[in-house]
């Protein structure tokens, strides 16, 4: 009986799109693509993105498998991260009232405090708690060695109108790279506006008001292309919950004040990225797991939903896998004038 080939091992850096509760998508794609041999130098993400991102870079870190990161996300009870506060919490029996008490007085439904220390508890678990403990030696990066950490993550800063990437960024709040929690960085590119707390960071320019990493870059496919000239070390891979910006999306009504929330958040994010995005090169070195019938903010999730989120992003990366025998392409100077992919 022949014996079957082990998979060529290959090196790529990993970029993962928010996408709310649909994040078990994002470990289904990232478990197909470990099976078939990749390892992920490092990984960014925003919002969903950066919450399963933290833990695969922990995972990593640790020596442990990537099927574990799927047993660890489906142990994340959504429903418990609707956590209310104050005189949200003593209406809670009436769900309108609550949520809008709660945007009123704390600019958020939710406060978003067991995310963070869900994340917290369970990175803890693997030897991680701020991003000094993600800080690595990268020889041959185009990066300076302030920015050598295995996980970024995206956030918007509303008080000064900017994307942030953390632990990038820290130094211009003055602050330490080193010392900054992971799960709080987790918890400010998810805090969704209206719908969580956003959370706030005090530096030098006084007191930054943080949400949600998608408004600004929800899909940072780039932010590991280098500027230096030099050729690639490995290239990146992607991983999305939408579709190409070429397939032809029918129309959602608008049937309510959430709904229309949840439709101007949407534009916001799609219309500050659509150009980057589209881009043929980042499409071809992305994987597209789309899941169906699954909402982003359906936070009760039946174990059924689950499995089909992780079944969705796993054949996804199977059919990129197919498309791309030799592994992801590379991006040159040609693609993006003076950038050539890879860190």
């Amino acid at each position: 009986m022949t014996a079957t080939p082990a998979p060529v091992s290959r090196t790529a850096d990993l970029v993962l799109e928010g996408g709310g509760v649909k994040a078990i998508a994002l470990v289904g794609a990232a478990v197909a693509l470990a099976e078939n041999g990749y390892t992920f130098a490092r990984i960014a993400g925003s919002s969903a993105g950066a919450l399963v991102g933290s833990i695969i870079a922990a995972m990593q870190q640790a020596g442990e498998p990537m099927s574990r990161v799927d047993d660890i996300m489906r142990s994340l009870d959504y429903t418990d991260m609707l956590d209310r506060r104050g005189l949200g919490k003593a209406f809670s029996w009436w769900p309108t009232l609550a949520n809008g008490l709660g945007i009123l007085f704390h600019q958020g439904m939710y406060r978003g405090q067991h995310l963070e220390d869900w994340t917290r508890g369970v990175l803890a678990d693997l030897g991680v708690r701020s991003f000094g403990d993600f800080a690595f030696d990268d020889p041959g990066s185009s990066l300076p060695p302030g920015k050598s950490f295995r996980l970024v993550v995206t956030t918007s800063d509303l008080s000064r109108q900017r994307l942030v990437y953390l632990p990038w960024d820290l130094v211009d709040y003055g602050l330490a790279a080193e010392n900054f929690s992971v799960a709080r960085a987790v918890r400010a590119s998810s805090a969704i506006p209206f719908m969580f707390e956003p959370s706030t960071l005090k530096g030098r320019h006084g007191t930054s008001t943080l949400a949600d990493g998608s408004l600004l870059r929800s899909y940072p496919i780039e932010i590991f292309d280098r500027d230096d000239q030099q050729p690639s070390r490995w290239p990146t891979v992607g991983v999305r919950l939408s579709s190409p910006w070429n397939e032809q999306a029918p129309a959602t009504p608008v049937t309510g004040p959430i709904s229309l929330i949840s439709s101007l958040i949407y534009t916001t994010v799609d219309s500050t990225q659509v150009r980057h995005v589209s881009n043929p090169v980042n499409v071809e070195r992305s994987i597209f797991a789309k899941p169906k019938g699954v909402g982003w903010t359906d936070f009760d999730l039946t174990p059924e939903q689950q499995q089909t989120l992780f079944e969705s992003g796993y054949d996804a990366g199977l059919k990129w896998l197919t498309l791309h025998p030799e592994g992801a392409p590379i991006r040159t100077d040609r693609d993006h004038p003076g950038q050539i992919s890879v860190t």
